[in-house]
Parts: structure tokens; C-alpha cells; sequence
């Protein structure tokens, strides 16, 4: 496969459109989530291949950005905060769009790509990386405004806003101004007499940042009703205290403050939980419908068919699990994003004729089913489960559950089905991490359960479905026939040498240690040997990753203090004093938080002030820290030492 030959209409280099969205975790229809509706970007994933366990370098807008835009990470940039430009401050690093733009590409920034202001020069990293100035809304100054409209009248400064758009100051606001002007760049770019330049499209998306101000029709789509807390709400009780964040920019709105939060614990009330998760979720579905006309546009003006498009999120956010809010860590639910890649004639055939992105309303009706929610023949009920299983050491087999609390287990076979209600068998200690094949992994009343299906009785249970607990949280991800995807674990670093080989044009080099400086290099690897490879296996009916990938990826997170302070959350450099070093394995996320040297940019090994270790066969939503308990003294020995000799360690082995 080459696919930097594909054939396109215009007989030329493809155009690239990247999509990046602020603070979206993997709540989406394509990633399992149910109650979300995301029939756009469901619709683009589709057409994509789909990377289920991609993670960001560090939980922050700038250090992200930063990182995958120069291929670099943190470390390396030395970008841990908003108040550094990596070209002054550790080296003149080639970025992606300049690579580009180097090559022959026209290079247009719409929106939040980098983070704006110091971390990238004040100007976007212009003329570098854009071929013109980029573009940023001009309601992007209301961010901190007083246009919350609360009961009594008055407008705040809300952290939960919905809004009557009309009534905004310039009866717009900056995603609508943004997707807006992509729009009319495409449609522009499509009536030139002369293409020969191909363009290369970044349009960054600000929600689902806070504030949560979206237009207020998209709350119908997820009555407060529906809405259920997360499923542990509660500070874990092995949590070392330096791994948590106080959320100190959510207690700046006005709204926050009037719940009189203690700090740094004091919980979120019920109440107001609900209506963060519930306004996150409308603010998902609204940047949802701006990316469908963003396809559309594309689809129209003839550009669908010789355009790649990647996706991705710039990290995660943390919607009440472990009772934190933001991003500002070091968990699974902070550094886990979604990412995929569209492109013509290798995971979705080139047509000229078909539609390939028509604009799919999420307000509309009839599309309120989101398109990878089971069709209702299936005797499925949403509301009243929520669960994964696992019956094989891989995960690649997975059961769904019915109304009744009947589970259908999938087989070469056909189907088998067994109730877990009353008849389960609960292996209560489970020796191996590794679980054998016929060992299955389900929630079942807000518990981890480990079930021998092959032992469990067959016979209908009626009218059990209000055992089975609702969380509200998707454990693993649901399979869809509609979907290529592959669960390799993915870095965003990675995405800067995809998309050169996917353009044709030079692959960065990985960088040496003897030449640190090097302006242009990777810290990542190109994917596109996943890429040919699960494209491969699918065409070929073999849903099953056939390449050997990464062992393990790696992310961090500065801390000024052990204990949580007012600067915790998002430190200046001359103040970190503990960095956070974390690693994700096909079974754990081990970290460990140890001193760090400002000046001379290194960690400290031997100053270790706590660790933590998560097992994901049994705790997929990192409860429980193993680390504390002498037990795991020798896998936390082994996973240390894999920590300290970082990512080159654990590069594809054929590399």
C-alpha cells in the first residue's frame, strides 16, 4: 500500500485537514459512550481508522499542543506551563505545519491550534508555521465575560452557561466564528483557477472547555434525568495527595463560589455535578454539529475525496471521578483522547459522486439515537446498564447484556446466553493478572466482578434489569462492524511523522541523545504500519491486530507541592518543584511522582514522594492503588525500572 500515491481527482499531493478539540475525552458515540450524541464525528469514524488507547504527553492546552506539534515531548520542549515558547526557550523545533508549509503546502491556522499567546510567541508560532496570519474569533475576549444568564435576571460569569446565541455580545461566539471561516477558506480554496498547492487545514474547536457556554437548544438532548453521577465520585482512599487537583479554575466562576466549596477537598454537591456532566455533554454535541458543517463544507466544495483528516482531543477531562474536575493529572480519564485518521481510498473508498459527510443535525429527532447505540431489536436498555466484559487475555471478545440482566456471550458459534443475576459464580480472587479465556469482567452493582461463564446457568431471570447498577460511565469500549479500529497504545507525538509519510513528503528522524537540538526530529513514530496493517487485516474480514506496537507510552505532570495549594492545578516553572512521571502498559498505569531540578530540567529518581499503581484487568477506573501495599513491591520494582528507561525503551520492535 502507498498510500502517499493515492489517486486523487486533482492529480495532486492530498490536502490535510486537522481537527483538534479542547478538553474532549473519548465521550463520544464511535468510543462506546452511549448517552453521548456525536452523529458527525460518529460519522467521520466510521470512514476512519479509529485508535481506541491514544494519550496525550501532558494534561494541559500548552505543553499538549506544543508537544505534538513539535513531535517533542515535555521534557524536551520544556513547555510545562503557558508562559514559555520552546523556539526561545529549549530550541528552534520544526513543527508540523511548517513542514509542510517548508514543502510546498498553504498552511492555515483557524481558531485554538497552538495555545495562543506566550507558549507559542505570541502569534501562533507565525510565519513559521502559517503561510498566513492565523485567524482567531473576535468573541474568543468574551471568555471571561458576564453573559450567564442565571434565574434572577442577571448575567455571571458561570461556569454551566447555555445561552441564547442572538443575545451574545456579537450575536455569535467563537466555535460559530471559526467553523465559519473554514468554511469560507474551502469555499474559496475550491474556486481557484489554479490548485496546484495543496493546503493543509488546522481548525481548532474551544469546547468542551470551560466555560461551558453553548447555544441552550442542545440541553434537550440530555434531560437531567438522564444524567447520573460518575461512578466513583469519591477521593480514592490510596490516592497519594500530590496527584490531586483542587480544580482552582472552575472555583473562579461566580457560580462555583456561591457553593462555598471548601478547599482543596470539599466536595462538589450532587446538584451541581449533574449539571457540570450534563452542560459537558451538551457542549460535546454542539461542537459536534460544528464539525459536521466543517465535512459538509468539505464534501461540497469537492474536497472530501483527495482531503486526510485527522481528529484528535488535546487531552482529557475529568467529569467527578476520584472527586476531581479538569484535566491537571496524571489518570487515565485526563490523558486518554480520541484520535483517528480519515483517508481517501484506504479507509473509506475515493468517490466523486457520494456524499460522504452530509451534515447530520443533532437536534433533529429522528437522529436523538446516536449511531452506534444497538438497535432496539437488540431488547437492549440504555438506561439501566452500563457494562464491558472481557473473556480473553487480548479483550477481544466482548458481551453485551439485555434488559433482564441476560448476558449474550459472543462465540465462533453464534451466541450463548446466561444470567449473571442470581446464578453468577464470583471468582473473588483472581491469582493471575492475566485473565484466562472464559473469564469475564462486568459491573454489576457499581462492583468489578470476575465471572466463569462457562459455569453460569442458562436459564431465564425476569424482571432483574434494576440490579444492574447504572453508572453513567462506560468501562470499555463496544465494538462496531461499522468501525476500523485498532487499541495499539498511541502517543500524540506520533501524529507529526503520520502525516509527513501520509503527505509523501520527509519523515523526521528519530531524535538522538548526541544531538539534542536537532530542529528537525521526532520523539514519536509514525503509524502508518498500524495503519496498512489493521486496514489489511479488515479488508481481509480478520479483525485482529497483526503488528507488534509499543509496550508502553508515557506521560507526566509538574506539581509546585506534596500538598494541594492555589498553584497546583497549573504551576509556573519556578515553581515545580515534583514532576509526575506516568506510564500506560497493556494491564497498569504506574507512576511515580519524584523531585525536579527547574533549572537543569532533570527528575531525581531517588527522591520518590509517592507512586501509584493501577491495575486495568481489575480496575479499570483507577481506584485502587496497588503501590501501597508490599505485595506489589516486585512488580512495582519491574515497572519502575521500564519507567526510568523511558519511551525509547518500549518503541515498536522493529524500530
Amino acid at each position: 500500500m502507498c498510500l502517499a500515491c493515492l489517486s486523487h481527482k486533482r492529480n495532486k499531493r492530498p490536502n490535510f485537514l486537522f481537527i483538534i478539540v479542547d478538553d474532549l475525552r473519548p465521550a463520544l458515540g464511535c468510543y462506546g459512550e452511549k448517552l453521548l450524541v456525536t452523529p458527525n464525528i460518529d460519522n467521520l469514524a466510521t470512514k476512519s481508522i479509529v485508535f481506541t488507547r491514544a494519550y496525550v504527553q501532558q494534561a494541559l492546552c500548552a505543553p499538549s499542543r506544543t508537544s505534538f506539534l513539535t513531535s517533542r515531548r515535555p521534557d524536551t520542549t520544556r513547555v510545562y506551563d503557558f508562559y514559555h515558547y520552546w523556539r526561545e526557550f529549549a530550541g528552534n523545533y520544526t513543527t508540523l505545519p511548517q513542514h509542510f508549509k517548508q514543502n510546498g503546502y498553504h498552511t492555515v491556522s483557524v481558531g485554538k491550534v497552538f495555545h495562543p499567546g506566550i507558549s507559542s510567541g505570541g502569534t501562533d508560532d507565525f510565519p513559521y508555521s502559517w503561510s498566513i496570519p492565523p485567524y482567531h474569533p473576535s468573541t474568543e475576549k468574551y471568555k471571561m465575560a458576564k453573559v450567564c444568564l442565571d434565574p434572577d435576571g442577571k448575567r455571571y460569569m458561570n461556569l454551566v452557561c447555555p445561552v441564547d446565541v442572538k443575545a451574545m455580545p456579537e450575536g455569535t461566539l467563537p466555535d460559530i466564528q471559526s467553523t465559519e471561516y473554514a468554511v469560507e477558506f474551502l469555499k474559496n480554496r475550491s474556486q481557484l483557477a489554479n490548485q496546484s498547492d495543496p493546503f493543509f487545514l488546522a481548525v481548532g474547536y474551544h469546547k468542551p472547555h470551560v466555560p461551558l457556554k453553548y447555544p441552550k437548544a442542545f440541553l434537550e438532548l440530555y434531560p437531567l434525568d438522564d444524567i447520573h453521577l460518575a461512578p466513583d465520585p469519591h477521593f480514592p482512599p490510596g490516592m497519594p495527595l500530590v496527584a490531586w487537583n483542587p480544580f482552582t479554575h472552575m472555583r473562579k466562576r461566580d457560580d462555583v463560589k456561591k457553593l462555598n466549596i471548601s478547599f482543596p477537598f470539599g466536595p462538589v454537591p450532587d446538584h451541581y455535578q449533574l449539571l457540570v456532566r450534563q452542560s459537558y455533554f451538551a457542549a460535546t454535541s454542539y461542537t459536534d454539529s460544528l464539525i459536521g458543517e466543517l465535512l459538509q463544507a468539505l464534501d461540497q466544495h469537492g474536497f472530501a475525496d483527495d482531503t486526510i483528516i485527522s481528529f484528535v482531543g488535546d487531552h482529557g477531562w475529568s467529569l467527578g471521578e476520584h472527586q476531581e474536575w479538569a484535566k491537571f493529572s496524571n489518570f487515565e480519564v485526563s490523558l486518554r483522547v480520541p484520535l483517528m485518521f480519515y483517508i481517501p481510498g484506504v479507509t473509506y473508498p475515493s468517490s466523486s459522486k457520494a456524499k460522504i459527510f452530509p451534515f447530520i443535525n443533532p437536534l433533529s429527532l429522528q437522529n436523538k439515537e446516536n449511531i452506534f447505540r444497538k438497535k432496539k431489536d437488540n431488547n437492549l436498555s440504555d438506561k439501566k446498564i452500563e457494562m464491558s466484559s472481557i473473556t480473553d487475555t487480548r479483550g477481544k471478545e466482548r458481551n453485551i447484556a439485555d434488559k433482564n440482566g441476560e448476558f449474550i456471550k459472543r462465540t465462533s458459534n453464534g451466541q450463548k446466553r446466561f444470567n449473571a443475576l442470581e446464578d453468577m459464580q464470583v471468582l473473588k480472587n483472581v491469582s493471575s493478572h492475566r485473565m484466562r479465556p472464559g473469564i469475564t469482567k462486568m459491573l454489576y452493582e457499581n462492583q468489578i466482578h470476575y465471572l466463569d461463564v462457562n459455569s453460569i446457568s442458562s436459564k431465564e431471570r425476569k424482571g432483574k434489569q434494576d440490579k444492574i447498577a447504572h453508572t453513567g460511565h462506560y468501562l470499555g469500549k463496544t465494538p462496531s462492524k461499522d468501525l476500523i479500529e485498532t487499541d495499539v497504545l498511541t502517543e500524540l507525538v506520533d501524529i507529526f511523522p503520520t502525516l509527513s509519510e501520509l503527505a509523501g513528503l520527509s519523515v523526521p528522524p528519530l531524535c538522538q541523545l548526541s544531538l539534542p537540538q536537532a530542529k528537525f526530529c521526532t520523539e514519536g513514530v509514525s503509524l502508518l504500519p498500524v495503519i496498512r496493517s489493521v486496514t489489511d487485516s479488515y479488508s481481509s474480514k480478520n479483525n485482529a491486530n497483526v503488528i507488534k506496537w509499543k509496550n508502553s507510552v508515557f506521560s507526566q505532570y509538574p506539581r509546585p507541592s506534596d500538598i494541594p495549594q492555589n498553584n497546583t492545578d497549573d504551576p509556573h516553572l519556578k515553581d515545580i518543584k515534583i514532576m509526575g512521571y506516568s506510564m500506560r502498559t497493556e494491564m497498569y498505569r504506574y507512576t511515580e511522582w519524584v523531585g525536579f531540578d527547574r533549572d537543569k530540567f532533570r527528575m531525581n529518581w531517588t527522591d520518590c514522594h509517592a507512586r501509584e499503581l493501577y491495575d486495568h484487568n481489575t480496575d479499570p477506573r483507577e481506584d485502587h492503588n496497588l503501590a501501597i501495599f508490599p505485595q506489589y513491591a516486585p512488580l512495582v520494582g519491574k515497572l519502575s525500572h521500564q519507567l526510568h528507561v523511558g519511551w525509547r525503551k518500549a518503541l515498536p520492535p522493529s524500530l
